[in-house]
């Protein structure tokens, strides 16, 4: 599986409006026959930070992805709004999804 963080330090005057504004390519990357996940979080301590944490079934499903038309367009999209070049971690780990975690259970 390909496990891809991004960080994205978004422009103050566009925070508020950043999930919005990637709501199609997130739509369209999570209908992609090889995502496995594609998630949005914002940072507790910096409001203009998203997390993105995304992962693909393997390399073909990845390139597909960065090939894909809505890829491009959102590149285009989002570089409107960034502050600075995103950060990133890309890397392939074996599994198919997300795991449970062991040392942490809900006490009944």
């Amino acid at each position: 599986m390909i496990f891809i963080a991004v960080k994205f330090t978004v422009r103050p005057e566009h925070s508020e409006s950043w999930i919005e504004r990637t709501a199609a390519f997130t739509a369209a990357t999570r209908a992609e026959p090889g995502n496995v996940f594609f998630e949005w979080s914002r940072s507790v301590e910096d409001p203009n930070q998203f997390v993105l944490l995304e992962a693909f079934a393997d390399g073909d499903a990845g390139a597909a992805h960065v090939g894909s038309d809505h890829f491009k367009a959102a590149m285009e999209t989002m570089s409107e709004a960034i502050a600075e070049v995103p950060e990133i971690v890309n890397t392939e780990i074996p599994g198919t999804g997300w795991s449970r975690m062991a040392e942490l259970s809900p006490k009944s």
